[in-house]
């Protein structure tokens, strides 16, 4: 039987620092396949960072954080990982990222309960 390890990342992101915030999500992904995680967890609102306030209702903020979504998928070859951020306008929402040579997978899932 194949193990799965699973963790979760705490990180320290900034609203509207696309970089920093980007750079934070990468380390932590190089970090995790270092120790042999199968899946990663990272934060909601990862991308964004929290305290983004009336910047959410701005027409590039989900654009900017698709795109930024898009550059983080091909460091994701050989682990899963859940971003929590807004998807196609929906927020709570999970995108799993799981990159293979072949393709690239994105998942939306609506939570409708947290237990």
């Amino acid at each position: 039987m194949q193990l799965i390890h699973v963790a979760a990342a705490s990180l320290n992101q900034t609203p509207l620092a696309w970089d920093a915030n980007k750079e934070n999500i990468l380390r932590s992904i190089t970090m995790a396949k270092k120790q042999g995680v199968s899946i990663l967890c990272l934060p909601e609102m990862c991308i964004t960072g929290y305290g983004c306030e009336d910047a959410f209702q701005a027409p590039g903020l989900l654009h900017t954080a698709e795109e930024i979504l898009q550059e983080i998928t091909p460091h994701t070859q050989g682990i899963i990982v859940a971003i929590g951020c807004f998807h196609h306008g929906h927020f709570p929402a999970v995108s799993s990222c799981q990159h293979s040579a072949v393709r690239s997978h994105f998942v939306t899932l609506r939570i409708s309960r947290v237990l």
